[in-house]
């Protein structure tokens, strides 16, 4: 199949979904009144509540959902085919992922910007607010570790790619120093430097591959592990300004440009889909991913279609920057979407690769033996970016070397596919990294207010000592995981503890529904809530069961089994709230938010 019909028909989909799906939630569901205020302009202090325009807002938001779950999960659930990846991400992103996006967002926004946790206390009651509190904590501790082994595996014994995206943390740092203080107020200034700098990053590649002491720059899968584990405390640590916010800005124009660029890049070289339509492996025993395409396909593609860590953010900054209700639907519907085709864009770009030489990057050489393929542009591919790139599973890899492919095909651009490739792993490991330092610093906030409980000191997120100790523990959670693990047994763990989060959250959104007095449309979050529930339990079970134990993985089977229970009592904790709902003993509720 050609992937031009692909790409034109998903970006007409999502476009008449936005126009008809989006509105008729924004209109008749959730009745968005412009004329009313928001916390932005009820509570502006030009500090944290901040009136701001809707693009900026929607850019802001972008840059924080599109981590790198939209490139490494599509890639990784190639496997099965590109028909069922295609299918899910569009659907559904569509009737689930923007739809628990916009909703959160829309309750968050009337709850004056509180958080998930916040919003699950003051529709479920203290023990749903607790445990959620508890879940969230515990699932971006899996999701970092899930997503720093895709860099991991990208960085490990290469110089280069070690340099290029290493040196991007003296250029944030610089930026974020020019800024502050050199000058204050330049960003146009800032922003140019700080591209140039970092394409500087890349053309700097070759001479330090071939000088003198590149050895110094190449480092083992563990030792990569421990320098991210370093530059994740660090990150928590110093000032916002002075390293997350520069390196998430930049990263921004990464994120949206190269997207726009691949998008192009496959209109005009037209790539065939290599990849059949459905794989014999959607019946189990892939080589990358273990179980069926249900309930595999769902976890694995993860933020693509719906992702329970967007609630994170649907509840922080976003809701206390938005000027007007009216921006909810292209900021919360519509940025999913945008998302939705970053995936369907990785998709393609694995897709378009020969199955041999996408399955030969994805698992290591002794699996790979196993299943009596031959790889086909895999020798050339690796002469031509400079690198062997056989043997390195995590998705992002496979996703580099496809998009170098797609961009070396453009008239003009052949000989630079080392370039290429070496850009496509930056571009990964900035929309990565974005992920690890924001929220490594989540994490520490979250452990300050939960062990604040105990030792008040701990709540005032000024005080040094508190800081670094919350820092040091987060960093090593995530690090242990990775230290330990492999994609194949990380990344469905971080699939199913995103996956459930999402679920939480559509379950408390439908509380909020209920409240709200629209219980004829709760269905539009009830629905994709039980088929993400039924979906990921069943998977997380599975994971125990055929992967951990027999394995003897006890701690992710732990993992596994706490994330499942966490997600279950605040379920069972909504349902018993619906049935008291619609036995009639509500009248004190409804409408309490309007």
């Amino acid at each position: 199949m050609n992937a031009i019909y692909l790409v034109i028909c998903g970006v007409l989909f999502l476009v008449l979904a936005y126009r008809f799906y989006g509105a008729f939630i924004a209109a008749r569901v959730l009745a968005i009144d412009a004329s009313r205020e928001t916390p932005a302009v009820r509570h502006n202090d030009n500090r944290d509540y901040v009136p701001t325009n809707k693009w900026i807002v929607l850019g802001h938001h972008f840059a924080a959902i599109a981590g790198a779950g939209p490139l490494i999960g599509p890639v990784l659930a190639a496997q099965f085919g590109y028909l069922p990846g295609t299918l899910w991400i569009l659907l559904g992103g569509v009737l689930a992922g923007a739809v628990h996006d916009m909703v959160i967002l829309f309750a968050s926004v009337r709850y004056d910007g509180l958080s998930l946790a916040e919003i699950a206390k003051r529709e479920l009651g203290n023990f749903s607010g607790v445990v959620t509190s508890i879940a969230v904590l515990l699932i971006l501790i899996v999701a970092m570790a899930g997503l720093a082994l895709a860099v991991v595996n990208a960085l490990f014994n290469s110089s280069w790619g070690t340099f290029s995206v290493g040196v991007t943390i003296p250029i944030a740092l610089l930026i974020g120093i020019y800024m502050k203080w050199l000058r204050p107020g330049r960003i146009a200034e800032a922003t140019v430097i700080g591209v140039v700098l970092v394409v500087l990053g890349v053309l700097a590649g070759p001479a330090v591959q071939h000088s003198s002491w590149a050895h110094f720059l190449l480092f083992s899968r563990h030792e990569i592990t421990v320098l991210m584990a370093v530059y994740g405390f660090v990150a928590a640590v110093l000032p916002v300004w002075l390293l997350l916010a520069p390196r998430d800005y930049l990263s921004t124009y990464m994120k949206i440009g190269i997207m726009i660029l691949l998008a192009l890049g496959v209109i005009i070289v037209h790539p065939v889909l290599q990849m059949p339509a459905v794989t014999n492996f959607i019946h189990g025993h892939g080589p990358i991913i273990p179980g069926k395409v249900w309930p595999y396909l769902f976890i694995t593609i993860a933020c693509g279609a719906i992702s329970g860590f967007h609630s994170l953010v649907s509840s922080g900054t976003t809701p206390k920057m938005i000027s007007s209700e009216k921006d909810i639907l292209p900021i919360g519907y519509g940025g999913m979407l945008m998302e939705c085709f970053v995936a369907l864009i990785a998709l393609i770009a694995a897709t378009s690769m020969a199955p041999a030489d996408y399955f030969a990057i994805n698992v290591m050489p002794a699996a790979f033996a196993k299943l009596g393929m031959h790889v086909k542009d895999l020798p050339v591919l690796s002469q031509m970016v400079g690198e062997n790139v056989a043997g390195r599973p995590g998705g992002a890899v496979s996703l580099a070397v496809g998009m170098a492919h797609i961009f070396g095909r453009i008239p003009g651009l052949g000989h630079l596919m080392s370039y290429l490739y070496h850009f496509a792993i930056l571009f990964e490991a900035l929309f990565i990294l974005t992920t690890i330092d924001a929220g490594t610093r989540v994490g520490r906030y979250l452990l300050q207010e939960i062990g604040g409980v105990f030792y008040r000191p701990l709540k005032n997120t000024n005080w040094w000592p508190g800081a670094l100790v919350t820092s040091a523990l987060m960093s090593f959670a995530w690090g242990y995981l990775v230290y330990n693990g492999t994609i194949s047994t990380i990344w469905p763990l971080f699939g199913q503890a995103n996956q459930l989060l999402s679920a939480i959250a559509l379950a408390v959104g439908t509380t909020f529904l209920l409240h709200l007095g629209k219980a004829k449309y709760a269905w539009i979050t009830a629905v994709p809530m039980v088929f993400m529930a039924v979906t990921t339990i069943s998977a997380g079970y599975l994971n125990i069961v055929s992967s951990y134990l027999p394995q003897h993985n006890v701690l992710l089977a732990v993992i596994s089994a706490v994330t499942i229970l966490l997600a279950l009592a605040i379920i069972i904790d909504s349902l018993i709230k619906w049935f008291i709902f619609f036995s009639g003993s509500h009248s004190d509720e409804i409408n309490k938010i309007m």
